[in-house]
């Protein structure tokens, strides 16, 4: 089995804690990629006052896959935000790999997301006058790293796009730029990568493809993936799904069913979680 760099010396999974208030029990440092840590951030004063995160702590367990879920303004995006570092928040820390972001400046952020963290976009973001190859490769050649070429072609037999690769993304279908952007996350071997609605853009065969890849990456290779998703049909890939409501955790679920996500939103009433028709057809065994 390969396993990203960051992870090859620490192979053992822990368990995870999440909670919206004080007191988190810390799982052991090799088993925890990102943590949040009291983390608060707010938008305004006084009585204009919006508190988008309130007091959060949550682990995110190395080789898993979690959702963050919630309705509008619950405080997923700003969640997803402040771990990766697009985001300072108000107060608390956020610690990715032993290093505390939430204090660097500029520049040792920047160093960050080239070595440590991998972004998946829902509108894609690749360079319209590259091909697929060189969208690929771009982050690991603006970082003047090596490229390992066996790894390269793993990567991209795996999302099955080597067909594709001398294509610019105006040649390529929805699913196939998706799948672009999600094999140049993997390709730079990330300690965790973040993607914000990676199917919000994608039809529901397309959805699962990508779906299917991240899940393959989590399980193959690795790979810590933290997705923020309105979709419950897409949060059921994951190996844990967080809940969000007026900027707490207020559910932590461990590998839960599609029916099961549901029946969450159903209780909690969230206008937001829903799926189309097409994807209601889909069964269990897709997912496995």
């Amino acid at each position: 089995m390969i396993r990203p760099a960051s992870a090859t010396a620490q192979t053992e999974r822990g368990s995870q804690t999440a909670s919206s208030g004080r007191g988190v029990s810390p799982a052991s440092d090799d088993t925890v990629v990102a943590r949040a840590i009291d983390l608060t951030k707010t938008y305004g004063e006084r009585d204009s006052q919006v508190v988008a995160l309130d007091h959060v702590n949550v682990e995110f367990t190395r080789g898993e896959m979690t959702a963050i879920m919630g309705p509008s303004g619950s405080g997923k995006s700003t969640l997803m935000h402040c771990m990766a570092g697009l985001d300072q928040p108000t107060s608390g820390k956020v610690v990715v790999e032993g290093l505390e972001v939430s204090s660097m400046n500029q520049r040792q952020l920047t160093k960050l997301r080239r070595e440590q963290i991998g972004f998946i976009f829902q509108s894609f973001n690749l360079v319209p006058t590259l091909t697929a190859e060189e969208n690929i490769l771009l982050p690991l050649q603006i970082a003047k790293r090596p490229i390992d070429r066996a790894w390269f072609d793993k990567v991209v037999d795996v999302v099955g796009l080597r067909p594709r690769l001398t294509h610019r993304p105006s040649q390529l279908s929805g699913g196939q730029q998706q799948r672009v952007a999600c094999a140049r996350a993997i390709m730079a071997r990330p300690a965790v990568i973040f993607a914000d609605e990676p199917t919000g853009n994608l039809d529901s065969r397309s959805s699962r493809e990508v779906l299917g890849f991240l899940k393959d990456s989590v399980r193959e290779y690795g790979q810590t993936i933290v997705m923020v998703t309105h979709d419950p049909r897409a949060a059921s890939y994951a190996d844990r799904v967080l809940v969000l409501a007026d900027g707490r955790i207020t559910r932590d679920l461990k590998h839960p069913s599609y029916e099961e996500i549901l029946d969450v939103f159903a209780t909690e009433g969230d206008e937001d979680a829903g799926v189309g028709a097409a994807d209601t057809a889909e069964t269990t065994e897709d997912r496995a």
